[in-house]
């Protein structure tokens, strides 16, 4: 009975059980060239019985045409001609599949570190990442670069996969020794959650089912963990942002004064009678009703897609943003914010770039570059004045409108942004807004105030 719940108590009791009737775990996998990344999944996927049996027919072709008299599971996601000459992953690969308990959407990234950009796409959205490690070379730089990755994108659980023990005759010693250093460097970087699991994705030790040479180990499989750890949070925790995709005004017989605002809840909660505030306008009012699916509700909670209407007719449009009046983010036009460069073309100061955040597209100025972080040691080059492909660093912009910007550390999905080139649209940087651990270089001097775009 929940009669006697207050409307906040029946929201968060409904999102409890929304989550566990489609749990569902986006999960990321990292590691340097070799340590096995593709045969882990492959394992999963061929043990969790998601693979169908003309793929696994056609993985057992492709392996006897290379020679291999057994089939190599790594070809499950290696999908790309030049991956399987090269034997290595050089695209972001999505899988999706279930168990009784859980469904996944993995993202098999690379290891190389030209593909950096590759992983910080793959594990932009993801609440769990899995890093390998080879056995018989322990923590490498790449392992290092990919735990700052993970941190710098806030991702909340972290497993480390110590692959290839049948290679080291599954020595418990190795294993232990190897934790402990990713597990310390790791956690230095602020991760919130470390979890270190012996595997053999070849052999298939402590992949799916628990592991019969490595009696020493008590913990759960990677499967197992996955099936698991936590996932989503508490709607009720986080402050609402709303921001508008759509205006409908069908103007009609039967509606001629609906004015509703449809979009995506990117947090918090939603509830008829909330004091709310329009950003960047600053306008107030009061919401009036929530239709979720054509039913009107009294309640809704991220990340549910709804029509909004408010007591008042304000001016209001794609890309605007209602919030909270009591918890509405700041606007600014001075954003500082630390990203992953994507393009082949190098950033620069004084380039002029679209922004895209939430449903919100504007013209910005790249005012500073005041630091370039190596991921391998967390240095920091002060004034590089552009950034490459795959470089990490920080940022200033200007935008051309007030922008309602939540830190990247309150917020993955309205503290982040992607910087657009407004003549092809093509995606150039993804970014994220607030401090990290990759902090602004003191002493760099300002950039030049080219002409045009200038705000």
């Amino acid at each position: 009975m929940t009669s006697n719940l207050t409307s906040e108590e029946q929201a968060a009791a409904a999102a409890v059980e929304r989550s566990a009737a489609t749990s569902q775990l986006r999960f990321a996998t990292a590691g340097s060239v070799d340590d096995g990344k593709s045969t882990l999944v492959g394992r999963l996927l061929h043990d969790s019985k998601s693979v169908l049996a003309d793929q696994l027919e056609a993985v057992a072709h492709a392996s006897r045409s290379r020679g291999q008299a057994a089939p190599d599971l790594a070809l499950l996601t290696d999908g790309l001609r030049a991956e399987r000459e090269q034997g290595i992953t050089i695209d972001v690969a999505y899988r999706y599949f279930a168990t009784p308990k859980r469904r996944f959407i993995l993202a098999d990234t690379p290891g190389h570190v030209q593909y950096t950009r590759n992983m910080v796409t793959g594990a932009s959205t993801a609440e769990l990442a899995v890093v390998l490690v080879d056995a018989r070379n322990g923590v490498v730089e790449q392992t290092r670069r990919h735990a700052a990755v993970a941190a710098l994108l806030r991702v909340p659980h972290v497993v480390l996969a110590v692959n290839k023990m049948d290679l080291v005759d599954y020595a418990e010693p190795v294993f232990a020794a190897i934790a402990e250093e990713f597990t310390t460097y790791a956690a230095s970087l602020g991760v919130p959650e470390i979890t270190a699991i012996p595997i053999s994705a070849l052999a298939g030790d402590n992949v799916v089912t628990p592991s019969a040479n490595m009696d020493w180990y008590g913990g759960p499989t990677v499967l197992e963990h996955l099936e698991t750890v936590p996932v989503g949070t508490d709607p009720s925790q986080d402050p609402a942002r709303f921001p508008v995709q759509y205006v409908i005004r069908p103007q009609t017989t039967e509606h001629p004064d609906y004015r509703g605002y449809a979009g995506q809840i990117a947090s918090g909660v939603l509830r008829v009678g909330d004091a709310v505030t329009v950003l960047p306008s600053g306008l107030t009012s009061t919401i009036t009703g929530i239709d979720a699916l054509g039913a009107m509700v009294d309640v809704a909670w991220a990340p549910q897609s709804v029509t909004v209407t408010l007591a008042d007719d304000l001016d209001i449009s794609r890309g605007d943003l209602i919030a909270p009046s009591d918890y509405a983010p700041e606007t600014t036009q001075d954003v500082e914010a630390t990203v992953c460069h994507l393009h082949d073309r190098p950033l620069r100061v004084g380039d002029r770039v679209l922004l895209k955040h939430t449903t919100r597209t504007m013209k910005a100025i790249i005012k500073d570059i005041p630091s370039r972080l190596t991921l391998a040691d967390l240095s920091h080059h002060p004034a590089p004045g552009e950034l490459a492909a795959n470089d990490i660093g920080r940022v200033v912009l200007r935008t051309s409108e007030p922008l309602a910007l939540d830190a990247y550390e309150d917020s993955r999905r309205t503290g982040s942004f992607l910087l657009i080139d407004p003549a092809d649209g093509t995606t150039l940087t993804a970014g994220m807004a607030g401090d990290s651990f990759a902090a602004s270089a003191e002493g760099a001097e300002a950039a030049r105030d080219d002409e045009g775009w200038d705000f």
